[in-house]
């Protein structure tokens, strides 16, 4: 931006010139507040800018007419008294910048005055037009002695002088003779009329600005959305993802509706119909670009014959729109196309994409928990069979067959032996506590429990002492406990692994994701889109907030320069 250079008045004073004592001896104006002590000497200052263009001292002064409106003929200064001729002046209609500048030219002439009609007085009487406007190039000329005051008498005026006949169109020196209330009401008419003037102009320019910038784009943006605006053809639906709920199912999550349990599948699913693989896989299958770059659409909504997957999801971002739900877990759909029924078929690929996905969301979280409980369960019967295998083995390597029944027998006839044993030993005691016993009873009682014990050793050693395979029977029968305690822990987990296998299973159906569609779609007949109207008056209160908001970035701007 840029401003207009503006220039500051000075006022030159002038040296006093030799009778300054005659200037000082001035009375101040007695009429009007404009009164001031009597100008004192200074240096000359450098010319600056005046509102009129200055003449060059070689210039012919012009005549009397055309010098001011107070350069009317007076009377001799004889025929009348001072008094009179200042009431004459009076009624002149002197301004209060032409009766300074009389009192500054009285001042310099040395004139002595009373007030500023008196310096008009004196001035006329020397023959000095008092309204002279003096060259600025005169006032800082070096002081060149008779050079000087031969081009001061060229440009100055002596009064009187005539005015010629022969010059037309000058302006009159006639006292007007309206009077100073009807002279300000024209003024005041002047200046009201040059106000409206001036406000009718800026009204024009605003007006003007407000054409260019608001009302001709908001015209071309009603005419592009009402005659070259490609209709669209919008169709709705909704469909849910819901959660299947086992008929074995309990717990509190059985109490819970369903839809709170698949939140996060009904956000996933949205994100996936609003993403670009799905818009690249509607192109594949029904041509979703090349529907788009129809001609028959217009330029601003046309897409290029051979589009980019950008190009094409932006405008694939327009014309689907998705929403969810989250306190009905429903997602709601609209397609728009410039053909109905090409509309309905978008929607209709898109629900079947979003089934798709919904299946596929749990079916790895299915198949993981199915995998690991299958696994669980082979283990459990691979260990079962290798249990199985070793107490067969430990089995068929032994000669008995029942290793356990052997020593449950060997044991039975150790307990039989030893009770035989103590009753032999009692019948021994009793013989012998007899005086005279009977030496042949008492032998034959000696030799059976000497049988028994013999008898017991033997069951003993074959209980304690190894076999042909050089395992003793005692440490086989361990063995073979512990197989078959091996087996039923084997048994246990093959039946937990079971009972774990048919529970994942159960749970992965209560996990499947299916999609249910409560609005399926339906061609439309009339055009949804555009809203001609709706998008005008967006168009215009855009336009018109840009420039307002232009309109002040400006004037601040301005008012910050200027200031």
């Amino acid at each position: 931006m840029t401003t207009k250079p503006k220039a500051k008045k000075f006022r030159i004073r002038r040296s006093a010139p030799e009778g300054g004592a005659a200037g000082q001896q001035a009375s101040p104006r007695s009429e009007g507040p404009a009164a001031a002590a009597p100008v004192q000497p200074i240096k000359p200052q450098p010319a600056q800018p005046q509102a009129s263009q200055p003449r060059p001292p070689h210039a012919e002064t012009p005549p009397p007419e055309q010098t001011a409106p107070s350069s009317a003929p007076h009377p001799a200064p004889g025929t009348m008294s001072p008094d009179q001729e200042i009431d004459v002046i009076k009624r002149e209609g002197l301004t209060g910048r032409q009766l300074r500048m009389a009192r500054r030219v009285a001042q310099k002439n040395g004139l002595a005055s009373t007030s500023d009609y008196d310096a008009v007085r004196l001035l006329r009487a020397n023959g000095i037009d008092p309204f002279q406007r003096t060259n600025m190039l005169e006032l800082v000329a070096p002081d060149n002695g008779p050079a000087k005051e031969e081009a001061s008498q060229r440009g100055k005026i002596q009064l009187p002088q005539t005015m010629a006949l022969s010059r037309q169109n000058v302006p009159s020196t006639d006292v007007s003779e309206i009077s100073p209330a009807e002279r300000r009401a024209k003024e005041i008419s002047d200046i009201q009329r040059d106000i409206a003037r001036r406000r009718r102009r800026k009204l024009a320019l605003l007006m003007a600005r407000l054409s260019v910038f608001v009302f001709l784009p908001t015209f071309l943006a009603g005419w592009y959305f009402y005659a070259i605006a490609t209709p669209m053809y919008s169709t709705k639906s909704a469909f849910l993802v819901q959660q299947a709920e086992g008929a074995g199912g309990g717990g509190l999550g059985s109490l819970l509706p369903s839809q709170f349990n698949v939140n996060s599948d009904a956000i996933a699913v949205q994100d996936y119909l609003t993403s670009k693989d799905a818009m690249i896989r509607l192109d594949k299958d029904v041509g979703f670009k090349s529907h788009f770059s129809n001609p028959a659409v217009d330029p601003i909504q046309r897409l290029d014959p051979n589009p980019s997957h950008e190009q094409a999801y932006k405008v694939y971002k327009k014309m689907v729109k998705i929403s969810y739900d989250p306190t009905e877990g429903s997602i709601r759909m609209e397609v728009s196309a410039a053909n109905p029924a090409i509309a309905a078929e978008f929607s209709e690929k898109l629900i079947s994409y979003a089934e798709q996905r919904a299946d596929d969301l749990s079916q790895r979280k299915r198949e993981d928990h199915l995998r690991d409980a299958r696994a669980s369960l082979e283990d459990a019967k691979l260990e079962r069979r290798e249990a199985q295998e070793a107490l067969v083995k430990l089995q068929s390597d032994s000669d008995l067959i029942d290793p356990e029944g052997l020593i449950a027998s060997l044991r039975a006839q150790v307990s039989n032996v030893q009770i035989q044993l103590q009753e032999k030993e009692l019948q021994l005691a009793a013989l012998e506590d007899n005086p005279r016993p009977n030496k042949a009873r008492v032998e034959g009682v000696k030799g059976d429990v000497r049988r028994l014990q013999n008898y017991l050793a033997t069951l003993e050693d074959k209980m304690t002492d190894a076999t042909i395979g050089g395992v003793s029977l005692a440490e086989k029968t361990a063995r073979i406990q512990m197989a078959q305690a091996d087996l039923a822990t084997a048994d246990l987990l093959m039946q937990s692994a079971l009972q774990t296998m048919k529970q994942t299973e159960l749970e992965a159906n209560r996990q499947v994701r299916y999609l249910t569609t409560s609005v399926t779609p339906v061609a439309s007949q009339d055009p949804s889109y555009p809203k001609s109207f709706e998008n005008t008056i967006v168009a215009f209160l855009i336009f018109s907030g840009i420039y307002l908001m232009i309109s002040l970035t400006a004037s601040i701007l301005r008012e910050q320069v200027s200031s």
